[in-house]
């Protein structure tokens, strides 16, 4: 075989094809994969022929040559469900990720509905304190009113809001203004 003579390649895989079948589909518990790895022996066999030295029973040497990989087939196997796991988690975890970013767009959506229907100086106001991030001190200064006009105007806007969109709501119109801050 070493010398390229085709006939002793086949008369070797006619002889052991199939016991070492038998042995890989034995570990393996799957057709397909045991004949891959047994054709993948044989392949690999051709095309290293110069290089292999069997020291030796060919027997012994195709056993072991076998056993190596159906254990690399199966660490790859486990290898590939970690990896299978890992996606079905991040395929779960941006469901969730979706499902919150809807909602979140849903809440945004109301609470924009409700600001806008706030009376235009207290919206205004409203926006500028927590929108903008401005201070009470720099409202008054802008729209040339008093600071207890502004702190009145965020007052009644949140009492608005609290009783239109729930008290849960608000919290979470707070939270997520004092946390983009």
């Amino acid at each position: 075989m070493r010398e390229g003579d085709n006939h002793a390649y086949t008369e070797l895989y006619h002889r052991f094809f199939g016991v070492l079948y038998i042995h890989a589909f034995k570990r393996l518990k799957n057709e397909g994969e045991a004949q891959d790895v047994i054709q993948d022996l044989f392949a690999r066999l051709w095309h290293r022929r110069n290089e292999i030295t069997i020291e030796t029973k060919v027997s012994y040497y195709l056993y072991t040559c076998v056993r190596n990989r159906i254990l690399d087939q199966i660490e790859h196997g486990k290898i590939k469900d970690k990896y299978i796991r890992s996606l079905q988690d991040f395929i779960e975890a941006g469901t969730n990720t979706t499902d919150e970013y809807v909602d979140a767009k849903e809440l945004s959506s109301a609470i924009e509905k409700e600001i806008a229907s706030l009376h235009p100086q207290m919206r205004r106001v409203f926006v500028m304190s927590r929108f903008q991030g401005l201070n009470y001190k720099a409202i008054a200064g802008e729209l040339d009113i008093s600071e207890q006009t502004v702190r009145t105007h965020v007052k009644k806007a949140l009492r608005i809001l609290r009783a239109r969109l729930g008290v849960l709501l608000c919290v979470q119109l707070l939270l997520h203004f004092f946390i983009k801050k």
